[in-house]
């Protein structure tokens, strides 16, 4: 009978509470002192109740039974006297249980030191607090809007006027946060079983920060579009808010699992799984392909060869912002173990230094006790990956509801659970994973395919996979902008795939649409790494080098090569042919020039040839090599000569005596010489003298000899 009275007066209390005018909350919280004179002397004692007739606290109990009159406003009082007078909010609240009478005697006491006005302020945070523990938080959140941002509500009473800036509540946050990290603190130093008795109570602690975080919001909506110093405190303490909030539903989840005690590990220990992450990240470098873009660029970015779990913690460090200058940042890091230094020791070497974590606790320390709380995805993906490198190879009835649980607790889609397993598999070096990554890679294919997923199925020696990986992702047209690094993808994939004219298509459109949205920055990644001639050059050079290195050469001079691209195919031909002169890529320069009837540039490459390979045999090459470099000029010049008679003879004369050499081309050797405006163009017979030299060069061996 008693609880029932007791729960009935508790939910009037809370009804009050939750319905009165956010503005009266500063009345209420006001101590008022008992205005009866005895001796022309206040009484000063506190006042607990009201007036009816007029609503005053005017009076203390004692005092109202020998009143008769509001001492404030002189209404009468009704009969029965001052038994009948309700209690102010404040003192219902305390009555109803649901503040505590210990620290209303602690405020009393302050009271008695003359701090009132600390006293007033202590008073309106307890009320906020019994807002807060009964999922009253929009009251506060209401104070807020409609007293603290109200203009026009003002008080010449000073006490009133305090309660009325919006610094209150944010210290109210501030000191209810604290104590709810006091509170968090002693639950996580207890033992694994012991915690897993306080479950209810973390669930309610995460509702409360819930309701911080909320009216944080709030407050940070009436700061907006300004440069207040309020405005970066308080987001501060919404980032410690919710990274804190985020720790704790993972600790949750952890505790519920005894932080896997019960479910072993593939790995031995600790130093075992280290040693499996190294040798991934030696495989990981051996089967690198170079990175064009950095030695164009001259950038200082992550080498390609690095794996998926490095990626992703790489870009939690550089998503840190001011986390770091956090004046809660410490408090918040006394959540960690006991004992352990993670955190630490991620500041000194990154987040990727620090995996594979030592175990469950410190994974969800270093994860989400720091970084940018927005990237609460991108952290729950990292700590499945955590789960699958676990477990991968275990009977999957060992662990996958272990997995299924997580994904039930965060709302985590198949989707997202494949993507984290595909990204494990292909950062694993074993056949077998690799094997499982291309079985599951359908199911995970579409616009918001990883970039890196072609990358990493090409250095795998997957390049069919690839390439149906760019296909469903839908941005291998070469119309959706992208990176370079994935266009260079790209244009690798399809060449290893021996598709070498859809290789030139695509670098063709995909050059375009980034000289068309140079000028209207219309992607800042674009904006940011090149511009458009970067681009081509770094595209058309990949292709070549490919070409040269899958002896597909032949073929790629025949593409319709437009004057910009052609410069680049000139100098990375030349070029690989002054390493190499043994290969025959310099004599396919030549004939690029005569498949374009530009007899004069074929000659003046051809001289630069000769030049070159006189040197290198010079240098003293075996009697074999020397004959197949002869025999290879000899036929080229034969070609070439055969070229050039087929000019005027005024032009021949002026060739022949370099009198039609440009100034500056003896001086870069790698720039394409200049076409003369007059040439001749002998269709059937350029094209009689070239296939007669190729059956040559077939016939002596050298028509592929790269080396």
């Amino acid at each position: 009978m008693f609880g029932e009275v007791a729960a009935s007066r508790s939910q009037k209390a809370l009804m009050r509470l939750a319905s009165i005018d956010p503005i009266e909350l500063c009345n209420e919280a006001k101590v008022e002192l008992c205005r009866a004179t005895r001796d022309l002397r206040s009484c000063g004692r506190r006042v607990e109740r009201v007036i009816v007739s007029c609503g005053h606290a005017a009076l203390c109990e004692e005092c109202s039974q020998r009143c008769d009159a509001c001492p404030i406003c002189r209404v009468a009082f009704p009969k029965g006297g001052g038994d009948h007078f309700p209690l102010r909010l404040y003192y219902d609240c305390i009555e109803a249980g649901l503040l505590s009478r210990k620290c209303d005697d602690r405020l009393q006491q302050t009271e008695d030191g003359d701090n009132h006005l600390v006293a007033d302020v202590r008073r309106l945070y307890f009320l906020f607090d019994a807002a807060l523990e009964h999922n009253l938080v929009s009251l506060i959140c209401h104070y807020v809007t409609d007293v603290c941002m109200d203009e026009s509500a003002a008080s010449s009473d000073p006490v009133i006027a305090f309660l009325l800036d919006e610094k209150v509540v944010q210290e109210w946050c501030w000191r209810t946060f604290r104590s709810i990290l006091t509170e968090l603190k002693s639950i996580y130093n207890l033992s694994v079983q012991e915690m897993k008795e306080k479950l209810s109570l973390l669930l309610k602690i995460s509702s409360k920060l819930a309701g911080i975080s909320n009216v944080l919001e709030v407050l940070e909506s009436s700061f907006r579009g300004t440069t207040s110093p309020m405005l970066h405190d308080l987001s501060h303490l919404q980032e410690s808010t919710l990274r804190t909030k985020q720790h704790l539903e993972i600790m949750s989840w952890c505790i519920r699992h005894q932080f896997l005690e019960n479910v072993i590990s593939r790995y031995s220990d600790h130093s075992s799984w280290n040693s499996s992450v190294r040798e991934r990240k030696k495989a990981a470098i051996k089967r690198a392909w170079p990175d064009p873009v950095n030695r164009k660029l001259d950038s200082s970015e992550q080498n390609m060869s690095s794996l998926f779990i490095e990626d992703a913690l790489s870009n939690l460090d550089s998503e840190q912002g001011y986390s770091d200058h956090d004046a809660g940042e410490l408090v918040i890091a006394s959540l960690q173990a006991a004992g352990d230094q993670s955190i630490s020791r991620s500041k000194l070497h990154g987040m990727a230094g620090c995996y594979p974590f030592e175990n469950l606790r410190v994974a969800a320390d270093l994860l989400f006790l720091q970084g940018n709380p927005d990237m609460v995805v991108a952290k729950q993906a990292i700590f499945l990956y955590f789960l699958y490198d676990r477990h991968w190879t275990l009977p999957t009835e060992d662990w996958r509801r272990i997995v299924d649980d997580f994904a039930v607790t965060f709302s985590i889609t198949r989707h997202s659970l494949l993507e984290s397993l595909v990204f494990y598999l292909l950062d694993d070096h074993t056949d077998e994973a690799l094997k499982e990554a291309i079985h599951l890679l359908p199911e995970i294919s579409g616009p918001n395919l990883h970039p890196k997923v072609a990358q990493a199925l090409l250095e795998r020696e997957n390049p069919d996979s690839a390439l149906m990986a760019l296909r469903w992702s839908g941005r291998d047209g070469g119309t959706t902008l992208v990176s370079i690094r994935e266009a260079v993808t790209a244009v690798r994939v399809r060449l290893e795939c021996g598709l070498l004219t859809e290789a030139f298509i695509y670098q063709r459109m995909i050059c375009a649409r980034v000289k068309e949205n140079k000028q209207t920055n219309a992607s800042a990644e674009l904006t940011e790494q090149c511009n458009w001639q970067v681009w081509l050059e770094v595209l058309v050079t990949e292709i070549c080098l490919l070409c040269i290195r899958r002896n597909l050469t032949d073929r790629m001079i025949e593409l319709p090569w437009n004057s910009d691209e052609e410069k680049h195919i000139h100098k990375c031909l030349f070029d690989f042919s002054m390493d190499e002169p043994l290969s025959t890529v310099g004599s396919l320069l030549a004939v690029y020039y005569l498949q374009r009837y530009r007899y004069v540039e074929a000659y003046q490459v051809d001289c630069q040839l000769q030049s070159v390979e006189e040197d290198y045999i010079a240098n003293g090459q075996s009697d074999e090599i020397s004959h197949k470099i002869r025999s290879m000029s000899h036929w080229r010049k034969k070609l070439v000569g055969r070229s050039v008679d087929l000019l005027p003879d005024i032009l021949q004369q002026q060739l022949k005596s370099g009198n039609l050499q440009e100034k500056g081309d003896d001086n870069n050797q790698s720039t394409p010489p200049k076409s003369d405006p007059r040439r001749v163009h002998e269709p059937i017979l350029g094209n009689l003298l070239f296939k007669g030299a190729q059956m040559q060069w077939e016939e002596n061996g050298l028509a592929h000899s790269l080396p």
